[in-house]
């Protein structure tokens, strides 16, 4: 999909359908982890909606924020998302969940530091860190595949329930 002020994009799942399978299955992997760890879905999508925000993704930021509301989250705790540390409206959890996804994200900027890492561990046990840090990885790789093939925002509709 291409927007119309592009150049026209790789098809990724029509011209390598393997990797595009394997990305999906990864993906799969990662959230049968957090159901496993029994990591809150509402921190796994607060995880992707950041994630997506840092990294100006259009098409994932449509089609998580469409997801979180489908699951109850509150408009006004989206909208401060990107102001999370400004606000009252996420717990002790949902702000470590954050720090750290933050920091997996800007991976650039440094590595992931000891405090971040260590405030993570006080809310989350082992396994609900290493969910944390896969969503945020899969997060990630789905961004940049949404922006480098100019995925187009909109259309996207959440699972009925």
């Amino acid at each position: 999909m291409t927007n119309s002020n592009s150049v026209s994009r790789v098809a990724l799942k029509k011209i390598t359908p393997d990797v595009s399978a394997a990305m999906g299955s990864l993906h799969g992997a990662a959230v049968s982890a957090a159901q496993d760890a029994k990591v809150e879905p509402e921190i796994l999508e607060l995880v992707r909606i950041r994630a997506s925000q840092l990294n100006g993704c259009a098409f994932c930021l449509d089609m998580h924020t469409k997801d979180a509301r489908a699951q109850g989250e509150a408009e006004q705790r989206i909208y401060a998302l990107n102001a999370w540390r400004e606000t009252p409206f996420f717990s002790a959890r949902e702000r470590a969940a954050l720090a750290l996804t933050e920091a997996v994200t800007l991976v650039h900027d440094g590595q992931v530091p000891d405090a971040v890492y260590a405030e993570a561990a006080e809310v989350f046990d082992e396994a609900q860190v290493a969910a944390l840090i896969w969503t945020a990885t899969v997060i990630n790789a789905y961004n940049r595949i949404a922006i480098a093939t100019r995925m187009a925002p909109g259309a996207y509709r959440p699972a009925e329930k």
